[in-house]
């Protein structure tokens, strides 16, 4: 009876410990998470997605990212502004419920709502975030964060000012590179390495005013760079929409354009001057232009070469940091992603800026390399969201995502399964009006092939479009019979779309969410 009860002992600590050993060995192989995202890089700079460039200008970093991983190609933001997408990527959740639905006047994010970051930290990850967080309040989550805390949180190019966990520091060079710096010092230095880690790598390039790196300044003198097809967009049939916006480059104001202000002028003269261009009716003629047309075509040369220099640098410090997960045996079990916080237009229709649905704008770039299970050089067309990036990460970090959350795992679709009953469509909605590019609130669906939008906030202007045989956007084919019935379907969709994500209907509501006034964080 005592050899029974000695051996019963045995077996279950021998069980015991096989099962510590089993839950330690999965602990271990949890995958480390690399977020990297670029404020307002878009996937038309991106050479891996295909530019207007040619050689001109590639990223063969980021591009390295999609030939030894998956790039996506209908990845969707669902708010096409800055802060609020971030907000929806931290929380899993549409901007009308995580409450930042809006940078002008809209507040700061609940640092105290669930995030995926807080998940991660709770489970047994290093959690840190580098560069841009531009939400208002202070990160929560983190056990290390440095990132831009000058008044706006939009950051500065040269010599910025960080938040390092919870004390001002004023740093010297440019951001860009500095962000590198911060992450790799961490990666060798800052974090326990028996342990898995999550950063957000978060680079303030190359949002506006785009200013390039020393080394870059000059990177495309002498050349005159290319036009988008649709760069004179006339805004035949959208007249009160597209037509009606403050993003055309008549908008530019001179510090966008580099130009130096005469002498003599200070204060809030000075200001103005430099700030001319920013509302209606101050197009403005730099020196040696003649006409409007001509003046466009200036400033968007200027903007272009300033923009993808931008880029240039961020390309480089992906490049930094690749090699390093490279030369320390982490890349096998590293996710790392890559992606901007929307879309943004390179002189398409004419403009600079984002905030439309129309596909320039709330397309984001999105690749994700995960040696271990995601196949090297594929792609994916399956409609993503922002929403979906939080429940995605940690379903790969074997963590449980809450019911409330409102994306979707897509792990299966990044092994090349995508589940039968994924989703066919996505809703959008865009809150904020009239600053800063006067662009009317509006929600809408993209399907596989069509989208359906509503101007709202002070009109009833529907848009439809059929991105087969249009997909720069130019024909709203609204009045056009042959769609009435896809038309007809897709408003049901609409609604299903409100039903399901718990949005107030009402016009009512969605103007008052316009037009509140909760506070200045993040600007433009």
């Amino acid at each position: 009876m005592k050899v029974k009860l000695i051996l019963g002992v045995l077996a279950i600590g021998v069980l015991s410990v096989l099962l510590l050993s089993c839950e330690n060995e999965q602990k271990q192989k949890r995958p480390n998470i690399l977020f990297i995202m670029a404020d307002d890089h878009t996937s038309q700079s991106i050479s891996a997605y295909g530019t207007i460039f040619g050689d001109i200008f590639t990223t063969p970093n980021i591009d390295r990212l999609a030939n030894e991983g998956m790039i996506f190609n209908n990845v969707y933001c669902t708010n096409a502004i800055c802060g609020p997408s971030r907000a929806t990527i931290l929380t899993g959740k549409y901007s009308h419920v995580n409450s930042y639905f809006k940078n002008e006047s809209g507040g700061q994010f609940n640092e105290k709502q669930w995030t995926f970051i807080k998940a991660l930290n709770d489970n047994g990850y290093q959690t840190s975030l580098f560069g841009k967080w531009h939400l208002g309040s202070e990160p929560v989550g983190f056990d290390y964060f440095k990132y831009h805390n000058n008044k706006s949180q939009q950051g500065d190019y040269y010599d910025p000012l960080y938040n390092e966990n919870g004390k001002n520091v004023r740093e010297e060079g440019y951001a860009t590179t500095l962000t590198g710096d911060f992450i790799l010092n961490w990666l060798e230095n800052g974090r326990d390495k028996d342990k898995p880690f999550a950063a957000l790598l978060h680079f303030k390039a190359p949002h506006r005013p785009w200013k390039p790196e020393e080394k870059y300044k000059d990177l495309f003198k002498g050349i005159e760079m290319p036009y988008p097809d649709n760069f004179n967009d006339d805004y035949k049939g959208r007249e009160l929409t597209a037509g009606d916006t403050w993003m055309t480059m008549d908008y530019f104001n001179r510090i966008d354009m580099k130009v130096t202000a005469p002498e003599g002028l200070e204060g809030k003269e000075l200001w103005q001057w430099k700030t001319h261009g920013n509302n209606p009716d101050e197009a403005w003629l730099p020196e040696g232009c003649k006409t409007q047309e001509e003046a466009r075509k200036w400033k968007y040369q200027r903007y272009i070469k300033d923009y993808l220099a931008c880029v240039k640098s961020v390309d480089d410090n992906v490049g930094r940091v690749l090699d390093y997960l490279d030369a320390n045996g982490l890349a096998e079990n590293t996710i790392v992603v890559y992606t901007g916080d929307q879309g943004f237009y390179l002189g398409e229709h004419g403009w600079f800026d984002k905030r439309f649905m129309y596909e320039t704008s709330s397309k984001m770039p999105f690749i994700v390399r995960y040696p271990e299970k995601v196949a090297a050089k594929s792609q994916s067309n399956d409609i993503i969201t922002n929403a979906d990036f939080a429940p995605t990460l940690l379903d790969f970090a074997n963590v449980d995502v809450p019911e409330a959350i409102q994306g979707r795992s897509f792990a299966e679709n990044l092994q090349g399964q995508t589940p039968a009953d994924w989703r066919k469509s996505y809703y959008y909605q865009y809150y904020e009006y009239p600053f800063w590019h006067h662009v009317q609130p509006h929600y809408g669906v993209r399907n596989e092939r069509y989208k359906l939008i509503h101007f709202y906030y002070n009109m009833d202007v529907w848009e439809f479009y059929d991105l087969e045989k249009d997909p720069n956007e130019m024909n709203n084919a609204i009045a056009d019979p042959a769609y009435a019935e896809i038309i007809k379907e897709m408003k049901i969709d609409i609604v299903n779309h409100q039903n399901n994500l718990c949005i107030d209907k009402s016009l009512g509501v969605m103007r008052t969410m316009t037009d509140a006034e909760l506070g200045l964080v993040g600007g433009h």
